[in-house]
């Protein structure tokens, strides 16, 4: 199977890093557990944008953490033989820095790739199954009829009752609701 991982928010817990962000820069709280639709933000396009920039400097990107379980969850799908394509949003000039950090922390894959447009992406390279924390990602994904996967953020809570949407709260159910898909019997939940 040809799987697509994000990054932020699927590989590391990013929303820290963009509340510090917005702290430092605006004087603006982001708690995590506030966060329940886009719409409703805190902060201006251009203000998201500058916080998103701070948090893919090739500093915070270099001390970004794994969620526990993932690299070793990513390495096993490889080692059995699934092709593992790592997508983001990052802006190009990211894309060392995010090659570095995936070498650090040992995650193995086939393709790394910085581009707006994931899912057109995913559609160029016959993706099976992506898996996203953006909601607007997930649908788009589902309407080109790949399968779809997600961490539970508050952002995103409302798509994992979603028919045809893999949710879990961790990496460890991530690997087990995702085992009959992986192993070829298609039935994810």
């Amino acid at each position: 199977m040809r799987i697509a991982i994000d990054i932020d928010s699927t590989l590391h817990h990013h929303w820290p890093l963009l509340a510090a962000a917005a702290k430092r820069r605006f004087g603006v709280e982001l708690p995590y557990e506030q966060q329940f639709a886009w719409a409703s933000r805190r902060l201006s396009e251009e203000q998201l944008r500058v916080c998103i920039e701070d948090t893919h400097s090739d500093e915070a990107i270099a001390g970004a953490r794994p969620y526990p379980h993932a690299v070793e969850t990513v390495n096993r799908w490889y080692d059995s033989g699934h092709s593992i394509h790592i997508i983001s949003q990052r802006a190009e000039r990211s894309l060392t820095a995010t090659r570095r950090w995936l070498d650090d922390i040992g995650l193995r894959h086939h393709e790394l790739s910085c581009d707006y447009d994931k899912v057109a992406r995913c559609r160029q390279i016959g993706i099976d199954l992506l898996i996203d924390d953006s909601p607007t990602t997930l649908l788009r994904a589902l309407d080109a009829g790949i399968l779809a996967a997600t961490l539970r953020h508050p952002w995103n809570e409302h798509m994992c009752d979603a028919p045809h949407v893999t949710s879990a709260s961790d990496w460890r159910e991530l690997d087990r609701v995702l085992e009959p898909v992986l192993d070829g019997d298609g039935g994810a939940s």
